[in-house]
């Protein structure tokens, strides 16, 4: 059976801003060496990164409430890892929140890594949710 309209839609939706956050993370985390060569690159890159990074974490959000909305009848099992996915979404916008404010190289790594890994958990989660 075919998803309807909605569903596409909503999965769509929640899917390619997913591949902005987490995807347009770990490619600008796989271009820092070659971007730190100049260090005006690397801050105009973070700076456009971010022009599409947080309205994609804005989707995400929305859509992710719309996709909980949707769901009938969820488990205590869904609802444990619904709960853990939500935790890591939250860590991962506070965490790269951070990174973007925080001076020195290692706080900026750190909190970096932090976004990036939880980015990730999240999407793993979201794969488990999703059955």
């Amino acid at each position: 059976m075919l998803a309807s309209f909605s569903d596409t839609v909503r999965l769509s939706l929640h899917i390619l801003a997913a591949t902005i956050w987490v995807g347009g993370q770990i490619t600008l985390a796989a271009l820092v060496p070659i971007l730190r060569r100049t260090p005006e690159a690397a801050r105009d890159a973070a700076r456009q990164f971010n022009r599409i990074a947080w309205p994609a974490f804005a989707v995400l959000v929305v859509t992710g409430f719309w996709n909980v909305a949707e769901e009938d009848d969820p488990s205590n099992a869904w609802q444990g890892v619904l709960g853990a996915k939500m935790a890591v979404v939250v860590l991962s916008g506070v965490a790269a929140f951070l990174h973007t404010r925080v001076k020195g190289r290692r706080a900026i790594a750190a909190w970096g890594a932090i976004a990036g890994a939880s980015a990730i958990t999240a999407v793993v989660l979201g794969v488990l949710l999703a059955g």
